[in-house]
């Protein structure tokens, strides 16, 4: 018999460690997967993944089940994106900083490219072509702003209604349309440069 998330969210919160273990087991690909279409970074990804999941753990006590144990979950999942985002702009100015005083050769540490195990070694011109697709699609992507970037990856490769979207990122679901429509537009523009 499968247990609804509520009632695994109240074993964990009692103290059970299988319970949780099964709601990671649950969402674990597709959080894992948001990190990922975030950082563009495997490494990044699982570090990601692994603090939105300590997150939930040390706050699931405060979990009172007013909400899916999903939107709860996407929840810490995006803050930890933009989180994560914030940081690394802050790292980028500091390293910028330092360039300019001629303190640090080279600013960039990672090429911010998929880890190699990730990229398939071209067999065919029409692999070749979907990497470089894939490649456009993700630098476009990092162009878009980061609330764009979230609603973007949570409605085209997560799936999620825009009602959901709007609910773990805590807003107006005009709000989220708002962000779709325009993350759309610009990902049309960018991709359009690209092809024209």
């Amino acid at each position: 018999m499968t247990l609804e998330d509520n009632e695994l969210v109240m074993r964990a919160q009692k103290g059970e460690m299988v319970a949780f273990e099964e709601l990671v087991c649950r969402y674990d690909r597709r959080i894992l997967g948001i990190a990922l279409k975030f950082t563009n970074d495997m490494d990044q990804a699982q570090d990601l993944y692994q603090e939105i999941f300590l997150r939930a753990h040390s706050g699931l006590k405060r979990f009172r089940l007013e909400s899916q144990f999903s939107t709860w979950i996407y929840r810490i999942a995006t803050n930890a994106c933009l989180s994560h985002l914030s940081s690394q702009t802050r790292k980028r100015e500091i390293s910028i900083d330092r360039r300019f005083d001629g303190s640090v050769e080279d600013a960039e540490t990672s090429s911010g490219q998929l880890p190699d195990a990730l990229v398939s070694p071209p067999d065919s011109d029409r692999l070749a072509e979907s990497a470089q697709i894939g490649d456009h699609i993700t630098r476009a992507l990092k162009r878009l702003s980061p609330q764009q970037r979230l609603v973007f990856v949570l409605r085209h490769y997560d799936g999620h209604k825009l009602k959901e979207i709007a609910s773990i990122l805590k807003c107006a679901e005009g709000t989220v349309k708002k962000h779709l429509f325009t993350a759309t537009l610009r990902m049309r523009k960018e991709l359009r440069c690209i092809y024209h």
